[in-house]
């Protein structure tokens, strides 16, 4: 398509010196660079972006009730959003999964990291041969036909299965959907391979897409540390750490999770990868207070894996996103027996890896105990981070030898 054949799309024009940050192509507009919208843009709707003189930046989805005004869908001018576009980005998106697949021995994996594969606010997962579709954005549900095309022109033996049922849609007035789009409905409980592991997904119902594929390099690291050990699993939801602690040969396994559903998923993962059922206990509870009954018990342990949900969504919540992660971190350090190993996550974006490596630090002196960083931590392969859009390594960990 020549720009002569191109749509006119609205035009969204930025304030004076506000387009630095497009020039630099990261992907969103704040609202507070935004000087005005020519034309009328429905919700999601494409526009494009020009600088207060009229020079075009970028195109882009519009979020008229967010506070990213815009995601950028593409920096070249000759671009249309179409089926053609979305088949572009996932082929090039499938290049890296087909390798890593096939070098990993892989049968699940995130197919699109959302703004790091040039699709922001998408979210697809590939589990066996189901493919569960995560729209976060007005922009991203507006081209939901167009992108639920290309997955099938891409993936055509691959049923699709809808998880937009999460919560930030509602911030833009969106309903929450679920449910297949193409294809089967995906079993009660679908068996996946990880590292030699089976595990069991609960695509319909489980947290995010079902599993948190984003782990899996740390889950194998953590085999190298349990031998013979007392392993604390903390949040566990399903096992993925469990197992692979038992298959790392650890003594015991206590796994910890509010979710009983989960619990009872992990106990099945055990007895799936034919583990010493034994060796593993699973405990219902809150973990910050049972780290501090455990502290009152004198219970302690070898090898404690930390891995939280999301504490902070938004910068007025990183203060007291940073005193949790302190405290449970404290208590963790306190539980430790000397040279014990502590391997703590934080998967929140806010969080930088030198503000999660000082927070722990703090912890280690409020416990009254040193610690060692001897190994860092980040998402998996299939989960890459695009060098323009630095918020897309929103996990984060760290290895600590406790003395």
């Amino acid at each position: 398509m020549t720009e002569s054949t191109f749509p006119q799309y609205p035009r969204l024009v930025l304030s004076k010196g506000r387009e630095k940050s497009l020039l630099r192509r990261h992907p969103w507009v704040f609202s507070g660079a935004v000087s005005r919208l020519e034309g009328k843009a429905n919700l999601g709707e494409t526009i494009d972006i020009v600088d207060h003189q009229g020079k075009w930046l970028a195109r882009g989805a519009w979020s008229p009730a967010s506070q990213i005004r815009a995601r950028v869908w593409t920096f070249d001018k000759t671009e249309s959003i179409d089926i053609a576009f979305f088949t572009r980005r996932l082929r090039q998106a499938q290049q890296w999964r087909d390798w890593l697949a096939k070098k990993d021995g892989l049968d699940s994996y995130r197919l699109i990291a959302g703004e790091s594969d040039g699709l922001p606010s998408v979210t697809i997962d590939r589990f066996g041969h189901f493919l569960v579709l995560q729209l976060l954005s007005a922009g991203a549900e507006y081209q939901r036909a167009a992108l639920i095309s290309a997955l099938q022109t891409c993936y055509p033996d691959c049923a699709i299965y809808d998880r937009s049922d999460v919560a930030v849609r509602k911030k833009e007035g969106m309903a929450l959907t679920q449910g297949p789009v193409t294809g089967e409905l995906p079993p009660a409980l679908l068996p996946i391979e990880e590292h030699g592991m089976k595990l069991l997904v609960d695509i319909q119902g489980g947290h995010k897409t079902g599993y948190y594929l984003d782990q899996r390099d740390s889950r194998l690291v953590t085999r190298r540390y349990v031998e013979n050990q007392r392993v604390l699993n903390c949040f566990s939801y399903t096992g993925g750490f469990a197992v692979s602690a038992l298959m790392g040969g650890c003594r015991q396994v206590v796994s910890v999770d509010t979710s009983q559903d989960a619990l009872d998923i992990a106990r099945q993962n055990v007895e799936l990868n034919q583990l010493d059922l034994s060796k593993a206990e699973f405990v219902r509870d809150d973990v910050f207070k049972l780290l501090r009954a455990y502290r009152e018990h004198g219970e302690k342990f070898d090898v404690i894996i930390m891995d939280p949900p999301k504490f902070v969504e938004n910068k007025s919540q990183l203060m007291g996103a940073c005193r949790g992660y302190k405290d449970i971190n404290m208590l963790a350090i306190q539980l430790l027996n000397p040279g014990g190993i502590l391997l703590t996550f934080s998967c929140s974006g806010l969080m930088t890896s030198d503000l999660f490596q000082k927070i722990i630090a703090d912890a280690a002196i409020d416990a009254g105990r040193d610690v060692q960083f001897i190994e860092q931590f980040r998402q998996a392969a299939d989960h890459p981070v695009i060098a323009t859009y630095p918020e897309g390594l929103y996990l984060k960990g760290f290895a600590c030898r406790v003395m």
